[in-house]
């Protein structure tokens, strides 16, 4: 299913990949519609313990297609910089392919809110905290569980 990286002298070592995981701000999520249509949408994100967590709305296309499917691709580009004059960009990117589910369990509910408001929010801790807990069951957890990552660089 997986085809080798064409460009394999752009390829970033595994950590270096994690490492884009855990400090990248948005994501893009990519599911499959039961008719079989490509859904992608941009979403905050955390990495940790080989896992992504993210966090959304109790309804909407996303959920949908992984009640059916839980098949998905997630994409991160980050430290982009245009280089016009060579016609490229420089880039560092990440393609995570795995499994999704909703988190049911609470305390890993909360944990992964935790760590967004850890990651998104780290000076305003305590009112985030709070903020989960005013909205924590209007607020579903979803979880992707990594079968393959690779990472790719352009310096």
């Amino acid at each position: 299913m997986f085809r080798e990286m064409r460009r394999k002298d752009r390829a970033m070592v595994e950590e270096e990949t994690k490492m884009l995981l855990e400090t990248a701000q948005v994501g893009i999520l990519s599911t499959v519609s039961t008719d079989n249509t490509p859904y992608g949408v941009p979403m905050n994100f955390i990495y940790t313990n080989e896992v992504i967590y993210l966090h959304c709305a109790l309804e909407g296309q996303r959920l949908d297609n992984i009640v059916n499917n839980d098949s998905i691709c997630f994409t991160v580009v980050d430290s982009v910089e245009l280089m016009p004059a060579a016609f490229a960009t420089k880039y560092k990117s990440a393609i995570v392919f795995g499994k999704i589910i909703v988190v049911e369990d609470i305390e890993e509910k909360r944990k992964g809110l935790i760590g967004v408001v850890k990651k998104y929010s780290p000076d305003f801790y305590e009112a985030g905290l709070r903020y989960i807990d005013n909205a924590f069951e209007k607020t579903k957890v979803l979880k992707i569980e990594v079968s393959k990552m690779t990472g790719k660089a352009r310096a």
